[in-house]
């Protein structure tokens, strides 16, 4: 990996947040929010993946959505760097942002509701080219024709209608879009997880071979560590609107720092027989965020709670190079063989 790819950053995101009102009564009067994003910083560095993960409902799609405006966040700001300026998403005009949306696309989770079924793959794959009005006529056919070579689709297949491909197909269809005005960065949100297992695969690699191709950024979706262990370089792990943990992806699944992380991680599946699993289980439903547990957020679940954890709320900190956690015992705790749904290990106390 190069130093570019450490350093140079693409995205920023700062103290993001997306409330949505919870009204009642006949006059809908607020109540109350439910906050799906609840201050979120990342940095997303230039020709890198970040993996994003964690349970469904923890807000992984709201951010992605918010970071490019898809959905209007509440507050903080979102950074695009380009060509030297750094311009900030979360303020432009409505044509300020069409205009920038070039630069960033979006791959949808499922490949059967996302495409028009009334579009023929042409009219899908070159209708962001016509928006722009980049290309027209033969060269807009020929340039089409190229792409769906690329995502592994056979060309001749320009006039048919979505109905007629299976789901993997259907999601190489949405990954030729998203590639359409050749963007700096796709957010891919969940785009295996509607898909065989056989076919997850396919998709991965030809996501890692279209970066490669084209110098792509992705923000990447999963609920999932394992999906994805070998396309990040980074994964930031997510827990009811808060990033609880981020670090590079080889430093996260070495020794994780969070308690969630090390839930996520345990319950992955070992290939190799002679390697006795751990477990570390957590009770209960992720919280509902319009009614959240006071300090850590996660303490409810979390096996190695101390009373410290339901008053305080721990910020997320520089534990070692690189790997930050948002845990009042980040670096103290670990996951063995000894751990059990009713033995956990516990620290001894705050240090």
């Amino acid at each position: 990996m190069s130093e570019e790819k450490h350093i140079q950053p693409l995205l920023e995101v700062q103290d993001l947040k997306t409330y949505f009102p919870i009204k009642q009564g006949v006059f809908r009067k607020v109540v109350g929010y439910l906050k799906a994003v609840d201050g979120v910083d990342l940095i997303l560095r230039k020709g890198e993946t970040l993996g994003l993960v964690g349970e469904s409902g923890c807000g992984k799609s709201t951010l992605c959505r918010s970071i490019i405006r898809l959905i209007e966040p509440t507050g903080g700001k979102v950074f695009f760097h380009q060509k030297g300026r750094n311009i900030n998403i979360s303020t432009l005009e409505k044509e300020e942002l069409r205009l920038l949306r070039r630069e960033f696309q979006y791959i949808f989770q499922d490949p059967f509701s996302s495409l028009n079924p009334h579009m023929t793959v042409f009219d899908i794959v070159s209708e962001p080219l016509r928006i722009h009005k980049v290309l027209s006529g033969m060269e807009l056919v020929k340039f089409v024709e190229d792409l769906l070579v690329k995502v592994g689709l056979n060309p001749r297949h320009l006039r048919r209608f979505p109905h007629a491909f299976s789901g993997g197909q259907r999601q190489r269809i949405g990954i030729a879009r998203a590639l359409a005005l050749t963007p700096s960065l796709i957010i891919a949100d969940e785009p295996v997880s509607a898909l065989d297992v056989s076919v997850q695969a396919q998709v991965i690699n030809l996501l890692a071979d279209l970066q490669e191709e084209f110098g792509l950024t992705y923000l990447f979706v999963a609920h999932d560590l394992s999906v994805v262990e070998h396309i990040s370089d980074r994964v930031a792990v997510m827990y009811l609107g808060k990033i609880v943990e981020v670090a590079e992806a080889e430093s996260l699944y070495r020794s994780p720092l969070h308690p969630y992380t090390m839930a996520l991680l345990s319950a992955v599946p070992s290939v190799d027989p002679d390697v006795k699993e751990a477990r570390l289980f957590l009770q209960g439903e992720v919280p509902d965020p319009a009614n959240a547990p006071s300090g850590c957020k996660f303490h409810p679940r979390c096996p190695f709670a101390q009373d410290i954890c339901a008053k305080e709320e721990p910020a997320l900190r520089e534990i070692m190079d690189g790997q930050f956690a948002s845990c009042h015992f980040a670096g103290e705790l670990e996951l063995d063989a000894s751990q059990t749904e009713t033995a956990p290990k516990k620290p001894e106390g705050p240090s």
